[in-house]
Order: C-alpha cells, then sequence, then structure tokens
C-alpha cells in the first residue's frame, strides 16, 4: 500500500486537516520536475529554477510543521489535563487525596460496582485518545520522512534529508515523548487500580489493534470454506429446480417462503463487500461510525458469517424441496431456519459477536424508524 493510501486509511477523521498534506506536496515536487527546463538551457538557470522551487517547497513544509506542532501541543495539554482529573476521581473513589491505596480500588468494598464500571470506561476511552495521538505522531514524521526522501529521488539532491535532521527531528511533536510516559502511567494506573494488579486482564481491556493489523489465516480459510460451500449448494438447488421440478409449482412455493431470510444474507455480504470497499479506499470507517476500534467485525468476519447462515440456508432449501424422500415435513424446514436466525440475532448472552449484533439491531431499528417517520409525513402532507 502506497503511503497516501495508508496515510488516508489510518487518520482519525476528526483531525483530517491538522495532519500533513502529504499529497499536495508531492504534487508539487511532480509539478517541479515536469516543469525543468530543457538540457540546453544554461546552467545557472536552471540552478536558479531549483533554487526557487526548494524556497517554495521547504516554505510549505514549515508551514505544514507548525500547524502539526501547534496541534499536537494542544493536544498533549489536553491529555494531561484529563489524565490529571481522572486520578483526582480514582483518588477521591479511594478516599485518599493524596495517593492510592496499595491493594487498589477493588479491594475497598465500600466502592459500587458502577462507579467501578464508570472509571473502567473513562480510563478505557482515555487511553484511546491517547493512542490516536500517539499515531498522530508517528504518521507526521512518516509523512515528512517519506516526502523529503522522494524530493531528494526525484530532484537528485540531499536537501531533503538535510532539512528533515535540522528541522523535523528537532521540533517539538518528534522530540516531545511525554505521551509515552500519560500512556506508560494510564497502564500501570489501571492495571494496579481497577483490575487488581492482573496485567493481562487489564490490558486485554485497554490495548487498541496495530495500524493496518492484518486478519488472522484461520479467518481467511473459514471464510473460503464456508463461501465455496454456499456457491456449491445454490447450485444444487438451481439443478434441482431445473431438473427435479421440472413442471411442479413447489419451488415457486419455495422461493416465496426463502426470499426474505436470502435477503438478510445477501444484505450481510454486501455489508461485508462494503466495509472491503471502505478499507481499500482508505476510508476509516471504525472512526466514523465511531465503533470500538479494539473490538469490531472486519469485512472478513462479516462475510463469514454470511456464508455460514448461506449455507444452513441452502440446506433448509433442499430439505424443502425433497422433504418427501427424506420423511420430514416440508414446511417445518423454512419454521426452523427463521427460528435459528431469530435466536442468533436476538441471544441476550454476551456470545457470539454479541456487541455487533445488537449495534447492528439498533442501527436498522433506527433506520426503520425514520423511514416510517418520513413515509407518514410525506402522507400527511400530501394529505
Amino acid at each position: 500500500m502506497k503511503f497516501a493510501e495508508h496515510l488516508s486509511a489510518h487518520i482519525t477523521p476528526e483531525w483530517r486537516k491538522q495532519y500533513i498534506n502529504y499529497e499536495e506536496m508531492k504534487s508539487l515536487i511532480y509539478a517541479a520536475v515536469e516543469q525543468i527546463p530543457c538540457d540546453d538551457v544554461d546552467p545557472d538557470h536552471l540552478s536558479r529554477y531549483f533554487a526557487k522551487f526548494d524556497e517554495q517547497f521547504f516554505h510549505y513544509c514549515d508551514k505544514e510543521l507548525a500547524k502539526i506542532n501547534t496541534f499536537y501541543s494542544e493536544k498533549l495539554a489536553e491529555a494531561t489535563r484529563k489524565s490529571a482529573n481522572l486520578k483526582s476521581e480514582l483518588s477521591e473513589v479511594t478516599n485518599d487525596p493524596n495517593s492510592f491505596p496499595k491493594k487498589g480500588i477493588l479491594k475497598n468494598r465500600n466502592v459500587s460496582a458502577r462507579k467501578i464500571q464508570d472509571l473502567k470506561l473513562a480510563f478505557s476511552e482515555f487511553y484511546l485518545s491517547l493512542i490516536l495521538l500517539q499515531n498522530y505522531q508517528n504518521l507526521n514524521f512518516t509523512g515528512f520522512r517519506k516526502i523529503l526522501k522522494k524530493h531528494d529521488k526525484l530532484l537528485s539532491v540531499d536537501f531533503g534529508a538535510k532539512w528533515r535532521i535540522t528541522h523535523v527531528e528537532n521540533c517539538h511533536f518528534y522530540t516531545n515523548k511525554y505521551i509515552d510516559k500519560i500512556i506508560a502511567e494510564t497502564e500501570a494506573t489501571f492495571t494496579n487500580e481497577l483490575e487488581g494488579g492482573d496485567r493481562q486482564r487489564a490490558m486485554k481491556r485497554l490495548r487498541v489493534p496495530p495500524l493496518g493489523e492484518q486478519q488472522s489465516p484461520w479467518i481467511t480459510f473459514k471464510v473460503g470454506l464456508f463461501s465455496g460451500a454456499f456457491i456449491i449448494l445454490l447450485a444444487s438447488i438451481m439443478l434441482s429446480v431445473l431438473f427435479h421440478y421440472e413442471g411442479k409449482d413447489d419451488w415457486r412455493i419455495a422461493c416465496r417462503l426463502y426470499r426474505g431470510t436470502f435477503l438478510l444474507i445477501e444484505f450481510m455480504f454486501l455489508w461485508g463487500v462494503n466495509i472491503y470497499g471502505w478499507r481499500s479506499s482508505g476510508v476509516n470507517h471504525v472512526l466514523i461510525f465511531e465503533l470500538d476500534p479494539r473490538n469490531h467485525l472486519s469485512e472478513q468476519h462479516v462475510i463469514e458469517l454470511a456464508a455460514v447462515f448461506g449455507v444452513i440456508w441452502s440446506l433448509s432449501v433442499l430439505c424443502f424441496l425433497y422433504s418427501s424422500q427424506l420423511n420430514i415435513p416440508q414446511y417445518i424446514n423454512p419454521l426452523i431456519l427463521l427460528l435459528l436466525m431469530v435466536a442468533y440475532f436476538l441471544n441476550p448472552t454476551k456470545t457470539f459477536r454479541y456487541e455487533a449484533r445488537f449495534w447492528a439491531l439498533r442501527v436498522v431499528v433506527c433506520i426503520n424508524w425514520c423511514v416510517q417517520f418520513v413515509l407518514v409525513l410525506f402522507g400527511l402532507r400530501s394529505f
């Protein structure tokens, strides 16, 4: 993946204008290369051309660097204040304004479970904001390194490397490592005070997946397995309708009974395709839709779920078509399929992707309410 796509895919949407304008800087370099005077031009004229371009280019770099420094300093100051406020709240809960108890907050039975959960959530959200700021720091430094390297390569000079050493590597947003200290302090406080010293459990709650984390081969294997099985079963259904039920109307009944559940499976497949398209185009859908970066479904997870239900749906259709040969009641097959799907999506236990299932249900219900409201409003106006 090119860095421009990588940058676009991993920026924080609310901070979009505060990142390095990598595309604009790249355009400046390419435009300068295209407009280089011919070889027969006087060398002094050529030198003046490059000197003028470098003056404009590095002036633009100065503006970008100042913008990033200012924004980073503001966000770091906010993080420092937020860290102090959270520590103050934690001290109040533990009834010790000066220090934290050695045994941690979990040993204090007077603290309500609700307050503990609120503090855990607050620390978790704060930790996420720290990771986003750290990513902002790393992405911008990488952006300057890449664009200045491109400058030197295309113009056959070393001014970009010298400018990076002199300016970027000595600027505040790169040299200041206080963000790392706040992250370490937050991890230690969360581990010792809110998770009873269990670092593994604490980091499981706090951890944010790294930028560009790849899916495991096992997930890819399951997607291919179930998708392939679904395609084969669909072909079996079509062949059964064409040759086994020629001249009969049972397949029309099956079409009416199963089209609703098929639309749901199709919706999940297209949902996965959408996520893949967003990721490929550099759209950070996780932050745009305010999903939890620590726990969200990738396109492979969604397509895998759709493929699994597709296999179950296909088997149910085949059982319906061949119910007489299998000696089972014909109409019990679509009923069992519907009950399985309803049981999965409405399962109240925190299993089988609980957060994702109920997030999807909330979104679908909200969309339906909005559509119904618009239709009613339109009907009233027409009336």
